[in-house]
């Protein structure tokens, strides 16, 4: 495994993070994995030499988080792990059970470091831009937050370049505590971060750290352009048929594949190769509910892509509309 500061902060995470909303209540989503069939994924993880771990209260409301610590607690020592988790979406239908309000961010980070069973999480994120709650609050609140000692780092989540660019210079400005991450949406097959949001965190040292690296699986190759996918989580996942399968998507995926083919490993491995060759990419975030993808995934850290192989995925992309900020 290898490591990197996470940006120009002094916090060193593995070059692979574990998602874990995978794992939480199917009572929430029917592809979710229950707690006993969740943890061999986290201790395989920590074996492997991941030691960057990402979740949200959002997950399976709350179960996830449940999951998460307990299984650090039993697999880890707190100190060699980073546990990242995120708050804005509702946890109930109640007034201030969501957004990023100085109250809900007070309620959550208490109720996320209960489920968790922690003191501290390393890396708090704010889930979405809140257009209801004028930013200077939420990042007063984080700083607060930080500073009782409840949260080491804060990050960022997709928004406009624009929004984040706001927020640092607002930090700057009052002597807040300033975000250190984005994890923003960036795969083969969505790159329109590239344009300004990637340009930004390079030149302010902010670390990447992007979600759906592999497409919602789209990117693995086990898509068609006449049905959704094989698995339980891609036969009812509307919002991937939303996001991708432009008919330049599948002509991306058909590169991966000739790519992998030629090299005798998974499609899921080329795809993330290329999102680890990225200028300013820290960590993506994978999800798993088999091993060996979770192997495989780990394994992708190994494969050096030539500049013809790089240019070869990269030529066929078309711009999208952007997607994955709501």
């Amino acid at each position: 495994m290898d490591y990197l500061r996470l940006g120009k902060s002094g916090l060193e995470v593995s070059r692979i993070c574990l998602g874990t909303m995978t794992y939480g209540s199917t009572k929430w989503r029917d592809w979710v994995l229950d707690e006993d069939e969740s943890r061999p994924f986290i201790q395989r993880a920590i074996e492997l030499g991941i030691n960057f771990f990402d979740t949200a209260d959002a997950y399976s409301l709350g179960v996830s988080e449940e999951i998460l610590g307990r299984a650090l607690k039993d697999f880890a020592r707190r100190e060699e792990v980073v546990v990242a988790s995120k708050v804005f979406f509702p946890m109930g239908d109640k007034p201030n059970q969501g957004g990023l309000s100085r109250v809900h961010i007070m309620n959550a980070i208490d109720n996320s470091l209960h489920r968790l069973g922690t003191d501290y999480i390393d890396l708090y994120q704010i889930h979405r831009w809140d257009p209801e709650t004028p930013i200077e609050e939420t990042l007063e609140a984080l700083h607060d937050v930080v500073k009782a000692g409840k949260v080491r780092y804060i990050g960022a989540s997709s928004m406009y370049s624009w929004q984040f660019a706001k927020s640092l210079y607002l930090a700057d400005i009052h002597g807040w505590t300033r975000f250190v991450a984005m994890q923003n949406h960036y795969n083969l097959v969505y790159r329109e971060e590239e344009r300004e949001m990637l340009p930004l965190c390079r030149a302010e040292g902010i670390g990447v750290i992007p979600w759906s690296p592999l497409a919602r699986g789209f990117l693995s190759g086990n898509r068609s352009r006449q049905e959704w996918g094989q698995t339980p989580r891609s036969k009812s996942d509307g919002f991937a048929h939303e996001m991708y399968y432009q008919e330049t998507d599948f002509e991306v995926v058909e590169r991966v594949i000739g790519i992998a083919n030629q090299r005798g490993v998974a499609a899921s491995q080329i795809a993330l190769a290329w999102l680890l060759h990225q200028p300013g990419v820290t960590a993506p975030i994978i999800g798993a509910s088999q091993m060996e993808h979770l192997e495989q995934d780990v394994a992708a850290l190994d494969i050096s892509l030539s500049r013809e192989e790089l240019d070869l995925l990269q030529e066929p992309y078309q711009p999208h509309p952007v997607l994955g900020h709501r």
